[in-house]
């Protein structure tokens, strides 16, 4: 079963976390990847600077 990024999952979108291990915290999309699985993963920066990386699913993007 392979993800299929939203239209919105840009890069510099605005986003929350909606699930998975950090839930609650939010930030700006950057790094959208397609792995060779087909799942789609996102690295997500934090306005203190902070980095995470997460699967797109788990992110509602605004």
């Amino acid at each position: 079963m392979k993800a299929k990024p939203t239209s919105k999952l840009i890069d510099g979108a605005a986003c929350n976390v909606i699930g998975g291990v950090h839930k609650g915290k939010s930030g700006t999309v950057t790094d959208i990847n397609t792995s060779k699985t087909g799942h789609v993963t996102i690295t997500v920066v934090q306005s203190n600077g902070e980095r995470f990386k997460t699967l797109a699913k788990n992110v509602a993007v605004h």
